[in-house]
């Protein structure tokens, strides 16, 4: 998985732990090895930008996400390539959150990174049964990433509804 990541904001973010769950996303949802993705962290005022421009609704939200080749999840023998296309998170949203939730914005930011990764693989939750599997997949993708990760860690970020 080839991860370009960037953060255009003065939160602190450690970038190599989402580099590193987009690496494990990519050989558990097996996309090929040269699939391209991009996340980058933005401020309130560009997520804002980006939120009217693209759906229509005022303010900022946590994580946007705009896939490129309309890819699917892969399969062991046959790895999906191409470029996934890119995720926006607003670490000031994810903080917000975080903190009303009860667990640590790095927890909140990489809660995001796998909902906007599985959005580029074309899951949504806009009906009752996609967004139990689309969300039942994030919850087993991050328990196991953070298993292993950190030392058997069983405890994981609840999503926020919004």
């Amino acid at each position: 998985m080839n991860t370009e990541i960037l953060n255009e904001t003065d939160a602190e973010v450690d970038l190599d732990e989402v580099v590193a769950l987009t690496e494990y996303l990519g050989e558990a949802l097996h996309m090929h090895p040269g699939a391209e993705l991009a996340v980058t962290m933005v401020d309130g005022a560009a997520m804002s930008e980006l939120h009217v421009t693209w759906m229509d609704l005022e303010g900022p939200t946590d994580v946007m996400s705009f896939p490129m080749d309309q890819l699917h999840q892969g399969e062991p023998e046959k790895p999906t390539e191409g470029q996934m296309g890119d995720i926006i998170i607003c670490p000031e949203v994810a903080e917000a959150q975080a903190r009303a939730a009860g667990h640590s914005t790095m927890d909140e930011i990489l809660l995001l990174t796998v909902h906007g990764f599985l959005h580029l693989l074309g899951y949504d939750h806009g009906e009752p049964e996609a967004r139990e599997e689309m969300f039942a997949l994030q919850r087993h993708l991050l328990l196991t990433f953070f298993a292993a990760r950190y030392d058997g860690r069983t405890d994981i970020p609840t999503p926020t509804e919004v």
